[in-house]
């Protein structure tokens, strides 16, 4: 019935069972290294036997990651304890974050680097943005409380940059920063002028947040046209900058096609979570998004 049906997981029954044969030996991998870790005060055999398999592990984190379902109502829903559907998200989550996003059935995209080569191989446009996910406020007294304060949304929230292609399919997802980290600020952490001054020819196109980053990368970051006449603009000036402004927006907002994507995960619509969990969250969904369009233009035979 959950791997049967896309509603559930947002993947269909194929791409799930590649995920099993692709993850499924490497949580056993250290599973089996975190028990030979600790010394044995029992038999090797001996002890409580796992009443929850890997491929329900699996699907319990999916479910979470797609409808923000509690870990109270999965563990009534495997018929286990709501400490090992805990358990099981925290240990499978990572591993879905590790895969990257894939881009054909033998190229994966695990960091910014790799997809500024990607680009330039291929010889296509990449788009960034930024994303914004609500999170829990910090206690009271806490430092950093007011650092997680987006200024856009005066909201508590935590930040990535998503990269896609020109026609909108996720290619990354960085990081996450705290809420008032500005989107250019963002960019510079990830080191994004040094991987285009100094890689293949790239066309990133961007919005008016990362103004600035053209002059910094030769032109390679490609922004909304800047504005001379802030006042008695000639009205041929304004036509054209109106025309320059809109080409530049209908071709940016395929940007806007992925992420609405990736909010269709409630995860990333509102995390009541830990915070420190977001990173590997919006990574996982990523890699699970990028691999179902895959799967989705690729035949079933050819992955």
């Amino acid at each position: 019935m959950i791997i049967s049906n896309r509603r559930i997981t947002g993947l269909t029954a194929e791409v799930i069972a590649e995920l099993v044969s692709e993850v499924g030996p490497l949580w056993h991998e250290r599973h089996q290294a975190r028990l030979a870790s600790r010394p044995r005060k029992r038999a090797v055999g001996a002890g409580a036997k796992h009443r929850l398999v890997f491929v329900d592990r699996l699907l319990a984190t999916l479910v979470h990651l797609r409808h923000a379902v509690t870990h109270d109502v999965l563990a009534c829903w495997f018929g286990v304890d709501r400490s090992t559907i805990t358990r099981a998200i925290g240990e499978v989550r990572p591993l879905l974050a590790e895969r990257g996003c894939t881009v054909s059935s033998d190229v994966r995209l695990r960091s910014l680097a790799e997809v500024i080569d990607h680009l330039g191989a291929s010889g296509t446009t990449g788009i960034i943005d930024g994303t914004e996910i609500r999170v829990r406020r910090p206690a009271a007294g806490r430092k950093d409380r007011d650092k997680f304060i987006s200024g856009k949304n005066k909201q508590n929230a935590v930040k990535s940059m998503v990269v896609t292609d020109g026609e909108g399919r996720v290619l990354w997802c960085s990081p996450t920063q705290p809420g008032s980290c500005a989107d250019i600020t963002h960019a510079r952490q990830l080191e994004l002028v040094k991987l285009l001054t100094d890689g293949p020819a790239v066309e990133i196109l961007a919005d008016a947040g990362y103004q600035g980053l053209g002059a910094q990368t030769g032109g390679r970051v490609v922004t909304p046209p800047h504005r001379k006449f802030k006042k008695n603009a000639p009205d041929w000036y304004e036509e054209m900058h109106e025309r320059q402004r809109k080409a530049h927006s209908s071709r940016r907002i395929r940007v806007e096609h992925g992420i609405a994507h990736l909010k269709n995960w409630r995860a990333l619509a509102r995390h009541l979570g830990r915070r420190e969990h977001m990173s590997d969250i919006v990574q996982a969904i990523a890699g699970l998004l990028s691999y179902q369009q895959t799967a989705d233009r690729i035949p079933a035979q050819q992955m």
